[in-house]
């Protein structure tokens, strides 16, 4: 039998663990994440005939991957809405920090203080990657099928009274090693017209993608019968599964003026997404749309389908672009999930701007809300050609610390309708390992994208509390280290400032806006602060 001292010391704050079971537990799965896992075998005839594609539900996938992790059971996530449940999430400071020793982002695995920016670069930076590819967010395969684009049409057109030119493109995956799945990456540009030269650009993540693949959304030729689950902990007002945004949200009628309480918007809907005119964006803003902003800046705007890139949802998990790399195979434990699919669409769309003649590929910013908050630090985290980046609302599993207990939970994000995010070695912290065993956090991803700008927002708790504005601002805080190595300006504190006190004058930035689940009312804030980089 194995012993805790036969573990590899991941760690870099080593908490002990009282009970002898959980830590054989924790030793037998950290040697299963070390050791990548086999595929596992193709669905039985029974699953394959409940789905036509012979991909397995959501709820078979997760049980799927437990089993490959020695699982047998999970702690439960927070409840979104029902105050009366013992699970209802928590939303009072005194219980928000159980584990309040973060691992430190300059000291190495060999327990060696990081003191120069070559050791981050070659030593510290590389483990933490390592780290959150296994344990979180899952590895792109080294041969993810090539994309090739095509500008689908060119419009000279209007956006208010300035004059501009949209392309919508498509970029489409080589599938000549898996010919069953075709992955059709959706996107769009619009430029000013009479820009003298390259612009800079803002790429948003949006789109549709909360279904079923289907051919026409660029998702797959085979489709699936692939109905997200229901969600237990979705407040009222909300959809379950993944259609509706969330498992789980602050209580019931706080999604907050101008948010979006359905989720987000379909493909083609106003707010200049991929396969729709542009519009004034999401959430009931006021005053001029973030596009018109831009455009008054001589800049563009962008936006990627992530649907088309990668369903969001488990039952998707063996099409689209993850599909296609596996060759409709099921993922490994430490396979990519949704969030580093949509991250390398983004990417994608990244490469075709440095063929575009009228984008400065060297200044294309990234900007996501909720869910695409996510993707967003994802992205900037991990391809180091983006700008800047406007994180929004991005809670659990993106900039918020998964040591926190408040709103949205590590064990929310590893449930059924939203496990897919993320690599499936991430569900071992909800059970029987804890979010502190996690050998690195949010802090570390932030870190990552140093030493380029990040500015990190979020609503008011009456409204937002689910996606933890006070646990991003931490995790921004814990960044700061990092981004002094390198030479960069800071935030200058790790107090939490009062609400819509922007701290905006470092490279890292944070403010908390006072309205709901929405990116709005921090858009003009972070237009400002993308103009010190830009000008």
């Amino acid at each position: 039998m194995a012993n805790t001292s036969d573990c590899p010391d991941t760690r870099v704050n080593t908490v002990a663990i009282s009970s002898s079971r959980v830590r054989l537990a924790a030793c037998a799965l950290l040697a299963a994440a070390c050791t990548t896992a086999s595929q596992a075998n193709p669905p039985s005839a029974a699953s394959a005939a409940a789905t036509p594609s012979g991909g397995l539900t959501a709820d078979q996938d997760r049980t799927r991957l437990m089993k490959l992790l020695g699982m047998e059971s999970m702690r439960r996530g927070a409840a979104g809405s029902d105050t009366a449940s013992p699970y209802y999430a928590n939303y009072h400071e005194e219980k928000a920090n159980p584990y309040p020793t973060l691992p430190d982002p300059l000291l190495t695995q060999a327990r060696e203080r990081v003191t120069t920016p070559e050791q981050w670069w070659s030593v510290r930076r590389p483990e933490i990657v390592e780290l959150m590819d296994r344990e979180v967010y899952g590895r792109v395969p080294k041969d993810v099928p090539a994309v090739t684009w095509q500008v689908k049409s060119t419009t000279d057109t209007m956006f208010g009274e300035v004059p501009v030119i949209r392309k919508d493109l498509v970029g489409r995956a080589d599938n000549s090693a898996y010919p069953a799945l075709t992955v059709e990456i959706l996107a769009s540009v619009t430029t000013p017209k009479n820009a003298r030269g390259k612009v800079p650009v803002m790429l948003i993540f949006s789109g549709g993608g909360f279904g079923a693949p289907t051919a026409a959304s660029g998702g797959t030729t085979t489709p699936a019968a692939c109905t997200p689950p229901p969600n237990p902990n979705a407040p009222a007002g909300r959809a379950g599964g993944a259609v509706g945004g969330r498992t789980g949200a602050p209580p019931a009628g706080a999604a907050g003026a101008g948010g979006r309480a359905g989720g987000p918007p379909a493909a083609g809907a106003a707010g200049g997404r991929a396969g729709g005119p542009p519009g004034g964006g999401r959430g009931g803003q006021q005053g001029p749309s973030w596009q018109a902003q831009a455009l008054s800046r001589g800049w563009g705007f962008a936006s990627l389908n992530t649907g088309s890139v990668q369903r969001d949802n488990g039952c998707g998990l063996t099409a689209g672009i993850i599909g296609l790399a596996n060759k409709g195979q099921p993922r490994a434990v430490d396979g990519w999930g949704v969030l580093r699919a949509w991250a390398w669409g983004a990417s994608r769309v990244l490469d075709y701007f440095e063929t575009d003649p009228n984008v400065d590929a060297k200044r294309v910013g990234l900007e996501g809300h909720s869910r695409w908050g996510k993707a967003t630090i994802v992205a900037m985290a991990y391809d180091p050609r983006f700008s800047i980046a406007y994180v929004s609302s991005s809670g659990a599993g993106g900039a918020k610390l998964n040591r926190r207990n408040w709103g949205e939970l590590v064990e929310n994000v590893a449930a059924t309708s939203e496990y897919h995010w993320m690599a499936g070695n991430y569900m071992k912290y909800a059970g029987p390992l804890t979010w502190d065993d996690m050998p690195v956090d949010a802090h570390e991803l932030i870190a990552m994208a140093a030493p380029r700008p990040v500015f990190i927002s979020g609503g008011a708790t009456q409204g937002d509390g689910w996606v933890d504005a006070k646990g991003m601002f931490m995790a921004a805080a814990g960044a700061q280290p990092v981004y002094a190595l390198l030479g960069r300006k800071t935030m200058g504190t790790d107090v939490f400032p009062p609400i819509e006190k922007g701290l905006m004058d470092g490279d890292i930035a944070f403010r908390q806006h006072a309205g709901g689940h929405t990116d709005q009312p921090n858009w003009t804030t972070f237009l400002a602060f993308a103009d010190r980089y830009w000008k």
